[in-house]
């Protein structure tokens, strides 16, 4: 088998696997493959595949039952960290698919998170292990990819194509910091709107102010810089 995952330098497994590429699969591998992320894709339907490799020939993608144990260890999804059960339909194909990836003997998977289409199947993927639910549309797809690139990220509003404003945790390498050293517009060309625990942000804030653990940030730049930013 071609172990084409990342590891990273704790020796544990990365990357992400997305199983089912319709169009919340497609949409979830579209901002993780954005990002520069590793990503497998599967699907039992070559089709499916055919039709997301058209959108991208670069990206790792493979025809799997994800309800074959075998076939899921075989094709790597065992070895990732994350995995993305995208699939709604037929539901015991998503309980499935999550039970094998959580409790699996050996598997390396730490994060499942499974799309539903009703509160009974939400219930279900949780009793299997799914360490979260999402249900399904284009947009939030779009939006758990960039929530598993970026964990600090918590909103964002897009200006046009190029920039945006967000809303984010603080990062842990500006903790106990002023903005004066932190100094993002000269640093990483973005700007601070405001500053400070949620739901007392300060607006404008001045230089002086020191950044704590818990605070959020509110800044506004280009998606490159705000990428580049810690943390994100």
């Amino acid at each position: 088998m071609n172990q084409w995952w990342q590891w990273s330098n704790n020796g544990e497994a990365g990357g992400f696997a997305v199983i089912g590429v319709g169009r919340f699969g497609s949409s979830v591998c579209a901002e993780l493959l954005r990002s520069g992320a590793d990503v497998l894709a599967i699907d039992s339907s070559q089709r499916a595949i055919d039709e997301l490799r058209h959108f991208d020939a670069s990206i790792e993608s493979r025809v799997v039952d994800c309800t074959d144990e075998e076939a899921m260890r075989a094709a790597g999804v065992l070895e990732l960290a994350t995995v993305v059960v995208a699939i709604s339909e037929p539901i015991e194909a998503s309980i499935t698919a999550t039970l094998i990836c959580k409790d699996t003997p050996g598997t390396k998977v730490k994060q499942v998170i499974a799309r539903a289409t009703s509160d009974l199947h939400q219930k279900m993927l949780e009793r299997v292990g799914a360490d979260r639910v999402v249900f399904p549309s284009k947009m939030q797809g779009r939006r758990l990819g960039m929530e598993l690139i970026r964990p600090n990220l918590l909103e964002q509003l897009r200006l046009d194509d190029i920039n945006s404003i967000e809303e984010i945790k603080i990062p842990q390498e500006f903790v106990g910091k002023s903005l004066r050293e932190i100094n993002l517009r000269k640093h990483y060309n973005v700007s601070v709107l405001a500053a400070g625990p949620s739901g007392k942000l300060f607006v404008n804030p001045p230089a002086s102010h020191i950044l704590q653990a818990n605070e959020l940030l509110v800044v506004m730049g280009s998606n490159e810089a705000l990428r580049a930013l810690p943390g994100s």
